[in-house]
């Protein structure tokens, strides 16, 4: 554990139960035929906790797609309601549910594709107040924000209760992919050593500024999801240490390594920040692809 020996909580252990009822055994029965998943590896899927930070275009495909591999638990925030402009890329929201939270939104077509598996609503907005007790919650950690000051809250969290970020980002044709666990690698970096800190308001535009293509969207959360269900189940090379750059337009993906900061204040040998007092009082408001 090294430094973060006194800070880290470890995630909930859990019995698994690798008994399954007809109806798990027909539903998972493409995930058990796999080697790397089998029994015991859909009955960690349904032992694990994730939370999903965003319903917008990211959070949408994300939070079907765990629920469809049978992730027990899964938790949703988001502060907002459904809006006309949302159904472009937002693919679990739907016209009739204008007006609707959207957690609620979400959780409905979440239960509609797989009624096993608990999904969890947080309507709420996330501060430096309740991140915390929010984040450890849960194993996983998604975030599919739009907004800075909540990104960085979000991953400084991560790192001092000991969770693995899986942070995804997209804007206009490009999307990124990377994750964050740097209390389980010891050359993996936090998301502070590759942003130290947040640009200068206005410099880097949100979507709603710039635009995003929507089917983009539908992809990076799509390979979200899949870099859940890796860590998940223990297989396959985790992108801790490496970030995805995905150009839709030229149809390229690009891995660029990352490396960890010695001089991090967050995950550094002399790590200077031991709580999220470093951040302002309350954030502004959340916004999500």
């Amino acid at each position: 554990m090294g430094v973060f020996a006194k800070t880290v909580q470890e995630p909930m252990f859990r019995i698994m139960d690798l008994d399954f009822s007809e109806e798990e055994i027909s539903r998972y029965a493409r995930h058990i035929l796999l080697a790397e998943v089998g029994g015991t590896g859909q009955a960690k899927l349904r032992a694990a906790r994730v939370l999903v930070i965003g319903a917008g275009g990211l959070g949408c495909p994300l939070a079907l797609y765990l629920a469809a591999a049978g992730v027990g638990t899964i938790g949703i925030v988001d502060n907002d309601v459904v809006e006309l402009s949302n159904l472009q890329r937002q693919i679990a929201h739907t016209t009739a549910r204008l007006g609707m939270a959207k957690v609620d939104s979400v959780a409905a077509a979440a239960r509609e594709i797989n009624p096993l598996v608990n999904v969890v609503p947080h309507a709420i907005r996330l501060d430096a107040t309740n991140v915390s007790e929010l984040v450890s919650a849960y194993d996983i950690v998604c975030d599919g924000t739009d907004n800075f000051p909540t990104r960085f809250l979000v991953a400084d969290a991560c790192v001092l209760s000991g969770r693995t970020l899986i942070s995804a980002a997209v804007l206009r044709f490009e999307g990124q992919l990377a994750t964050f666990k740097p209390h389980a690698d010891p050359e993996g970096p936090c998301y502070r050593c590759l942003y130290p800190e947040p640009p200068p308001e206005g410099l880097v535009p949100s979507c709603a500024e710039a635009g995003v293509l929507g089917a983009v969207t539908g992809v990076m959360g799509t390979l979200q999801a899949t870099e859940v269900l890796k860590e998940i189940l223990g297989i396959g090379q985790s992108l801790s240490g490496r970030l995805l750059i995905w150009d839709a337009l030229s149809a390229r993906f690009r891995l660029i390594r990352l490396r960890r900061d010695p001089a991090c204040p967050l995950c550094g040998a002399e790590r200077k920040w031991h709580d999220l007092s470093h951040h302002a009082e309350g954030t502004t408001r959340v916004c999500f692809v």
